[in-house]
């Protein structure tokens, strides 16, 4: 089946940013010209993938405002002769069609994506977390659409982690069926590097089939009290196959502010109108 929805999890209190996000949604960070949740909107579209369900929460409404028309922007913009800006402000507006819905609880990652099943309806679809910003060549999300469609399972990314790293990831248990994919034997949620069964790690983007709904339903709480998509990944894994992908390219994990200024630093450092600047600055620095 063609997947065509993507939910983008935007729903979380965003508490390493504290104090700033008792009023301005972390998904609303500037990463360089653009807030953290345009480049996961960006990288669905780039996959193909024409409707997204934007998971949210109260006191996120900037999230909802930004992708909306800005008529009076427009008009000033307009009236200015700005056309550059003009047609950069409309574009925001005009990315890819955006439903929302409510996360009333902060209940896990796996029950956020549970209210997104009316609107995904029973299809597969991508789910993206946008404080993975991934740099490559290639949208990771196109790559695990790919191998979707080929083998009709559901896809993970992962990337190698350190051994001090697995309690922060869902590890895998796989085997290797070709370059950079693997097929999933099990899942721990965050375990310890004597427990964890390889160093491959779950990052934020996942291709699922809609039988996920049904298992986040009887899924337990696990780690934290949550609700874990990796646990009920687990379950559905005994119902039908998994694959796990590696993606090439660099992920900058911006859900801490040191996270969230190294991926300035990076992204910006690619900038053909920003690098020399900078790393004039850098060197000056050093």
């Amino acid at each position: 089946m063609e997947v065509r929805k993507a939910v983008i999890t935007a729903a979380g209190w965003g508490t390493r940013f504290l104090p700033i996000t008792r009023s301005l949604p972390k998904e609303m960070l500037p990463l360089l010209d653009r807030p953290l949740i345009q480049y996961a909107v960006e990288e669905a579209v780039q996959a193909g993938i024409t409707e997204v369900v934007m998971v949210t929460s109260p006191g996120k409404s900037a999230i909802k405002d930004y992708f909306a028309r800005q008529s009076r922007l427009e008009r000033f913009l307009r009236r200015k002769g700005d056309v550059a800006l003009l047609e950069r402000t409309m574009a925001v507006s005009n990315l890819v069609a955006i439903s929302y819905v409510r996360q009333e609880e902060h209940l896990g990652l796996g029950h956020a994506i549970s209210t997104a099943r009316e609107a995904v309806g029973d299809e597969p679809f991508a789910a993206i977390l946008p404080d993975d910003i991934i740099d490559g060549k290639v949208p990771v999300l196109k790559s695990m659409i790919d191998v979707f469609e080929k083998h009709g399972a559901g896809v993970l990314a992962v990337e190698r982690v350190s051994d001090e790293d697995t309690r922060m990831y869902g590890i895998i248990k796989a085997e290797k069926v070709a370059e950079r994919l693997y097929r999933v034997i099990d899942l721990v949620e965050k375990p310890g590097p004597a427990l964890a069964p390889s160093r491959l790690g779950i990052v934020g983007r996942y291709v699922l089939p809609p039988q996920i709904f049904d298992v986040l339903k009887v899924t337990p709480p696990g780690v934290g009290g949550e609700i874990q998509l990796t646990d009920a990944l687990r379950l559905l894994l005994k119902k039908q196959a998994l694959y796990a992908y590696e993606f090439e390219g660099v992920r900058h994990d911006t859900g801490t502010p040191l996270g969230w200024l190294k991926a300035n630093i990076s992204l910006a450092l690619n900038r053909p109108d920003l690098a020399p600047g900078l790393k004039a600055y850098l060197k000056k620095l050093s």
